[in-house]
């Protein structure tokens, strides 16, 4: 059988760890939350990338590989 002692030592370790993890919890769940809202914003800001070269003249953008004038095969 166990003493009172040696139970209340046993309870007190479970306390702490149990602090510990709620710590490391709350720790974690604040990272998981920063990172969803930058996730949110990179996903709005690669939305108005995409919108924008949509509306741009795609044809501008590639180099053109026309020979100059003077040039004569």
């Amino acid at each position: 059988m166990m003493n009172t002692e040696t139970l209340n030592l046993r309870l007190e370790q479970a306390e702490a760890s149990l602090a510990h993890l709620e710590r490391n919890f709350d720790e974690l769940n604040s990272v998981v939350i920063d990172q969803s809202k930058t996730i949110t914003r990179l996903q709005k800001q690669l939305e108005v990338l995409g919108e924008t070269l949509r509306g741009q003249d795609v044809d501008r953008l590639q180099p053109h590989n026309q020979k100059p004038p003077h040039y004569a095969p």
